[in-house]
C-alpha cells in the first residue's frame, strides 16, 4: 500500500510539472499545490476507472490511463481557477528595471553559481545570492536580477544553466529554491517569486539565454543565513543603502527587537551567549537598554513590544 501511494505521488508530481510548463505564463499555483491537486485527481480517476471497467486492479493500463487523464484535467482546471481568482500582479519589464540601475531595493548579479573570473562553479557565489535574498527579506524587500551585469546589461544565465542537468528556467528555479531552503530555511525559501525574460545581450557559446528576476517581499520574521552544509554560526544580513551588511550579535539583537518586537524572545541560553560574547571583547560594548533589562531579569525573557516602538 505504501508503494502504491509513493507511485501515485510521483505520477501526480509529474502531471503537476507538465501543467506548470504548459501554463507557465498563467500559472500562479506552486508545484506542491499542483501535486496535491494531481493526487486528488488520481484517486478520483481510479474510482471512476474502477466503475467503468468494473475492476479492482489498480495496475491495469486502462485504469492508470483513465486516472492520469482525470488528474490532468483536475490540475488544469484548478490551475486556471487559481489564476483567475489570484492573478499575477503586473510587473515592470525586466529590461526597464535593469535600465534604472542598482539601488537600495535593486541588486544585479551576473550569475548565481558560476564564477566569471575563474570559469568554474563557486559556492561563494551561491552564498552571495543567499545573503542578498536574506538581506532584502530582513529589510523592506526588493528585486534581485540574476544574469544582469553591473552596467545593467542582460547577459543571461548561460553559464549557470550549463551546470544543471536540464538547462532551463524550471530546473534553475528548483535549484535556487533548494539553495534557499538549505541556507535560509523552508519558510523563507517559499517567499520570493521568480520570473524570466530573454537576455538582450547574451553571452556566446550558450543555447539558453534568459534573465531571472527574484521579487523578494519583507519577511514577517527574521531570516538568518546558515553556513554551507550546516557549518558555522547563523548570521543576520540587512540592506544598508546599496550594500548588503552583516550585523554583529549585539546589533542583530537590537535590530530584531525593533523590527519584530512581538516575536522576539531571549532565552536563558541566549543570555549566556551574549554575556560570553561581550565578556571576551577587548573593548566594552553597551547593550541596548531593553536587552540589558532582559539579561538582568530572571523571568520569561520576553522583550516588551513597547520597547521596540
Amino acid at each position: 500500500m505504501v508503494f502504491i501511494q509513493q507511485v501515485l505521488v510521483l505520477i501526480a508530481w509529474v502531471i503537476g510539472l507538465v501543467v506548470r510548463r504548459v501554463l507557465k505564463n498563467r500559472m500562479t499555483m506552486s508545484t506542491a499545490s499542483a501535486t496535491l491537486a494531481g493526487l486528488a485527481g488520481l484517486w478520483g480517476g481510479l474510482v471512476i476507472a474502477g466503475w467503468i471497467f468494473d475492476s479492482g486492479d489498480l495496475w491495469k493500463p486502462d485504469m492508470i490511463g483513465v486516472a492520469a487523464l482525470v488528474a490532468l484535467v483536475v490540475v488544469v482546471v484548478v490551475a486556471l481557477v487559481t489564476a483567475y481568482l489570484h492573478p499575477r500582479p503586473g510587473l515592470e519589464p525586466i529590461a526597464e528595471v535593469a535600465r534604472r540601475g542598482e539601488s537600495d531595493s535593486r541588486e544585479f548579479k551576473s550569475s548565481a553559481r558560476w564564477n566569471m573570473r575563474t570559469g568554474k562553479r563557486d559556492e561563494a557565489i551561491e552564498t552571495v545570492i543567499a545573503k542578498t535574498v536574506a538581506a532584502f527579506m530582513n529589510s523592506g524587500g526588493g528585486t534581485l536580477l540574476i544574469g544582469v551585469d553591473d552596467d545593467g546589461r542582460l547577459i543571461g544565465l548561460g553559464p549557470d544553466y550549463a551546470t544543471l542537468k536540464t538547462p532551463d528556467a524550471d530546473r534553475f528555479e528548483l535549484w535556487i529554491r533548494d539553495l534557499w531552503r538549505q541556507r535560509l530555511g523552508t519558510n523563507a525559501a517559499a517567499l520570493p517569486r521568480l520570473d524570466f525574460a530573454e537576455a538582450s545581450q547574451p553571452q556566446e557559446g550558450y543555447e539558453r539565454q534568459e534573465v531571472c528576476r527574484v521579487t523578494i517581499p519583507p519577511s514577517p520574521r527574521p531570516v538568518y543565513l546558515r553556513g554551507a552544509k550546516g557549518k558555522g554560526e547563523a548570521e543576520l544580513w540587512v540592506r544598508v543603502g546599496n550594500s548588503t551588511r552583516r550585523l554583529e550579535v549585539v546589533d542583530a539583537v537590537q535590530y530584531v527587537s525593533l523590527r519584530w518586537p512581538e516575536s522576539v524572545r531571549v532565552s536563558p541560553l541566549t543570555r549566556v551567549r551574549l554575556f560570553m560574547t561581550l565578556r571576551h571583547r577587548e573593548t566594552p560594548t553597551r547593550l541596548p537598554g531593553v536587552v540589558q533589562r532582559v539579561l538582568a531579569e530572571g523571568g520569561s525573557g520576553e522583550i516588551p513590544a513597547s520597547e521596540g516602538e
